[in-house]
Formats: structure tokens, C-alpha cells, sequence
């Protein structure tokens, strides 16, 4: 069973941000609160991470995986472009629960670059912030849930649900239970490809 911590979620303790970083940097699978939903957290450059993340969420390989990213200047190593509209909604929505699909910057390894497109936010909850900063990669953020099934919004439920698949359990409360909206860049005009906390007119595209 994956051991279970418990954090403040408004002021984090560095000692468990650097656990969680630790057990990631050792191939581990972590489930981390954020504003929106619980997150799987993985190494995206750790093939066998990437593998059994995808086994646990139940999702298809070829479907991409979100991220989190720790600031625009890493934005800028995954990325193609980022066209005017995205600078807008970043300045406007950034931190916060709004994830963009950009065109992904040839040559990344697999998991980053998805099907040609990558799909990154960078989060406003400070266990979040504290994780991917600490481990100064893109950190996965698909939904700790199987695919296709509904939200969980605290820790107790996810762990019955996936404790025995996962290696650390960080346990912030309840979370809102609502993903993040979701903006393809990548087309023109940009879309929104789902709804979730933040609503966008579509004046604002």
C-alpha cells in the first residue's frame, strides 16, 4: 500500500514537497492534491513511470498526458510557438486552472510531445507549485481516477480506490472537484475542448 502523508495545503512543508520529489526521481508513482482535482504524478522522462501510470489510470497510449509546468521560462523548452491569444489567456488565467494545447517543440522525448501537441498549466495550489518546482521537470497531471470514471475530491477515497498501485499518497483535504478548462491553441480559431473551472467566452479567443 502506498504510504499516506498528510500536508498543509496552504502552507506545504518542504520536507514532504522534497519526499514527493524524491519518490518521483526514484521511478515512483505520487497522487498530490491541486486546485481542481487530485493528480498522478510521474517523471515524464522515465519510460517505466510513464508505463505504469497509464496502467493504473486505465487510459489509452495514445491519449496525451497534462502537465504542470513551474514557469513560462520552461514553457519555452517544450513548445513551438506560443501565438498572441495564448499569451493573453496565460497573462489573464496563469496560475491557475486553465490548461493550453501548444504545438510541442520537435525532438521531445515521447511522453512530452503526445501526438505533436502538448497540453500544460501552471497551477496556483502551493503543494502542486512546491512538487514541480522541486523536481524542475514537467510533472504529469492526469486526474487520480480511472479513465472514464467519476472525480474523487479527497485523499480517503483515492486511496481505497488506487492505495495498493501507487507509492506516496499526499493527503491535502478536499479539493473542488472540478478540472481545468481545457484550450486548444493549436487550431484557428482556438477552442475550447472542455469546460472546467474557468469559463471563456468565446469573444476571448
Amino acid at each position: 500500500m502506498a504510504e499516506v502523508v498528510h500536508i498543509d495545503p496552504a502552507r506545504p512543508s518542504t520536507r514532504l514537497i522534497h519526499k514527493a520529489a524524491e519518490v518521483m526521481r526514484k521511478g515512483g508513482i505520487i497522487i498530490y492534491p491541486t486546485e481542481t482535482l487530485y493528480g498522478l504524478g510521474a517523471d515524464p522522462l522515465d519510460s517505466e513511470a510513464i508505463k505504469r501510470l497509464y496502467e493504473i489510470k486505465g487510459r489509452e497510449v495514445a491519449k496525451p498526458i497534462p502537465f504542470l509546468i513551474k514557469d513560462q521560462e520552461m514553457l519555452a523548452t517544450l513548445v513551438a510557438d506560443i501565438p498572441p491569444i495564448g499569451r493573453q489567456l496565460m497573462e489573464q488565467y496563469w496560475p491557475g486552472p486553465l490548461t493550453l494545447i501548444f504545438r510541442a517543440k520537435k525532438g521531445l522525448p515521447a511522453p512530452l510531445r503526445g501526438t505533436g501537441t502538448i497540453g500544460v498549466r501552471i497551477s496556483s495550489h502551493p503543494v502542486a507549485k512546491g512538487i514541480v518546482e522541486a523536481v524542475d521537470t514537467p510533472l504529469t497531471s492526469t486526474s487520480a481516477n480511472p479513465a472514464g470514471k467519476g472525480d474523487l475530491i479527497d485523499a480517503r477515497s483515492i486511496e481505497t480506490l488506487l492505495g495498493d498501485q501507487v507509492d506516496l499518497i499526499i493527503d491535502g483535504g478536499e479539493v473542488a472537484g472540478y478540472g481545468s478548462t481545457v484550450v486548444d491553441l493549436t487550431v484557428d480559431p482556438p477552442k475550447v475542448v472542455r469546460p472546467g473551472m474557468i469559463e471563456i467566452s468565446r469573444g476571448e479567443l
